[in-house]
């Protein structure tokens, strides 16, 4: 079966996506009903009634069958990611906690858990308990140690060039003209997502023209916002009503007719072609026995040896990123923007050095 790029499929969503090829999947942004157990209507102190979520999609019977639900749909998704994509799955204290378990247990590997703190939550009107003021997601990928997509650069940009940390704020609800409406003026889906939240969930973690799916896709919040920012979408969705909505919204956004490159947020070192350590050394661009330092951190060094290793202070040995990591208690590394040389009392990166090569050698154009 070849890939429905940009279509909404009606269907079960287990379904579907067992009729997808396997490993064909970039990114996976997902949003499962909550099971949030509603069981009588919400009233304000007013007496007026709460539009609170109480759709019969939302409603199981028991935990075990809830769990038994997100079994099927996590394993589906897993299958059908390529082995370098990620999946998000956003929730409440309702449901997070079993959903993160069950990807443990079906070898998905977690890479963050980011809060989304909500500028303007609904008030726990009965004033029993602390207001929900925030939405858990889940960040994995297929399996540890597999390489993935972090636009960490590009993150840094929608941060004021600081790292982008795992409380994000300033994300309102979905409210306003955002907000979808039926032709009653009631909302048209009752957990439309903001589309602030997909820019940075796409952006993050996917490339122009990679296919980001949706198994839930609802009001079409992750459609509208991969075909803005140049990716493929899948959105997967039962209900004719909502299919409808999210179609016209989609249908309504205008890409801008830029150069794809323009939306290529990936940094110019992974575009340009690969420059092995090695051949640095080899090419006179950096010597045996040179001062490498971690950081700029004089109390963290290591040594070049002429087999393009590199031995820290401590005694070990390994290639640049391993030997950062090895700084780093094990974690992983990029060697090339962590380890400096020191010229003239000033510290240049490794990266630096490498385009300086490519550039040099005709390999880019400066």
């Amino acid at each position: 079966m070849s890939l429905p790029l940009n279509k909404i499929i009606q269907g079960d969503c287990v379904n579907v996506l067992n009729s997808l090829p396997e490993g064909s999947i970039d990114l996976i942004f997902a949003d499962p009903p909550y099971n949030l157990q509603l069981k009588n209507e919400l009233h304000r102190p007013n007496m007026t009634k709460v539009d609170a979520v109480n759709d019969h999609w939302d409603r199981f019977d028991s935990f075990e069958t809830y769990d038994q639900f997100t079994i099927s749909w996590l394993t589906a998704c897993k299958r059908v990611l390529k082995p370098s994509g990620t999946i998000w799955v956003i929730g409440s204290y309702h449901n997070i906690f079993r959903v993160g378990t069950i990807m443990q247990n079906i070898g998905y590997w977690i890479l963050n858990d980011v809060i989304w703190v909500k500028t303007n939550p609904m008030p726990n009107f009965r004033g029993v308990r602390f207001t929900n003021a925030h939405e858990t997601l889940i960040w994995a990928s297929k399996k540890q140690g597999a390489k993935y997509t972090f636009n960490h650069k590009a993150m840094k940009g929608l941060n004021e060039e600081k790292q982008m940390r795992s409380d994000w704020w300033l994300i309102s609800l979905a409210t306003g003209s955002e907000r979808l409406k039926d032709n009653n003026g009631n909302k048209a889906h009752s957990t439309q997502k903001p589309e602030g939240l997909l820019y940075r969930v796409i952006l993050a973690s996917s490339n122009p023209n990679d296919i980001v799916l949706d198994p839930f896709f609802g009001s079409g919040t992750t459609g509208a916002v991969a075909k803005r920012l140049r990716r493929n979408w899948i959105g997967i969705e039962k209900e004719d009503k909502y299919i409808d909505i999210a179609q016209k919204r989609i249908d309504a956004v205008q890409a801008e007719l830029f150069d794809e490159a323009v939306f290529d947020v990936r940094s110019k070192s992974k575009l340009a072609p690969k420059v092995a350590f090695s051949t640095l050394l080899e090419n006179n661009y950096l010597r045996p026995g040179q001062k490498l330092f971690f950081c700029k951190d004089h109390n963290r060094t290591a040594i070049i040896k002429p087999d393009a290793m590199i031995r820290t202070l401590d005694g070990f040995e390994g290639s640049i990123h391993r030997a950062g990591g090895h700084y780093m208690n094990d974690s992983p590394c990029n060697g090339w923007d962590n380890w400096y040389i020191e010229e003239n009392g000033q510290m240049i990166v490794l990266d630096v050095i490498r385009q300086h090569f490519r550039i040099d050698t005709g390999l880019i154009n400066e």
